[in-house]
């Protein structure tokens, strides 16, 4: 099986949590596989075609409507995927349609935690990491909100 990247494909933390756009192709799946991602943690309101085609690869989904923020909830979850798949040396690759706003969101929600940095800090990391992301005013206002919460 040919693999490819699927589109917008980066590293935020290498081999520990990348970002993505919507994965439509089972080369991507493949690829994510190849590249030490053994999670996928899909943001859409349903998962992608082929998702199921990578048995090496495990599936989470938290649907968010597109252009929102995600809950307090949703980004706890996230967060817990993550530190449970780095913690056995499993990397976590994160969409949403194009990678942009619910995957910026949950991005810079982990560099705040991880790195206990500000919120204006992680959206300014991942808008130069990932051009683009963060596309709403309350999706930005997740992200310091989460910083205050933790804080």
């Amino acid at each position: 099986m040919a693999t490819t990247a699927p589109p917008n494909f980066s590293w935020v933390e290498p081999n520990k949590l990348a970002g993505l756009a919507y994965p439509c192709a089972t080369g991507h799946y493949q690829f994510l596989l190849d590249s030490g991602i053994q999670h996928l943690v899909c943001l859409c309101e349903s998962l992608p075609p082929h998702h199921d085609s990578c048995p090496g690869l495990q599936v989470h989904h938290i649907g968010i409507v597109d252009f929102a923020p995600p809950s307090l909830e949703q980004i706890k979850t996230f967060l817990s995927i993550v530190e449970g798949a780095n913690s056995k040396d499993q990397g976590v690759g994160v969409h949403c349609m194009h990678g942009h706003g619910r995957t910026g969101t949950m991005l810079a929600c982990y560099l705040v935690e991880k790195r206990k940095i500000s919120g204006d800090e992680a959206i300014e990391m991942i808008r130069k990491i990932r051009p683009g992301s963060i596309e709403t005013r309350d999706q930005e206002k997740t992200v310091r909100d989460f910083q205050q919460h933790i804080q």
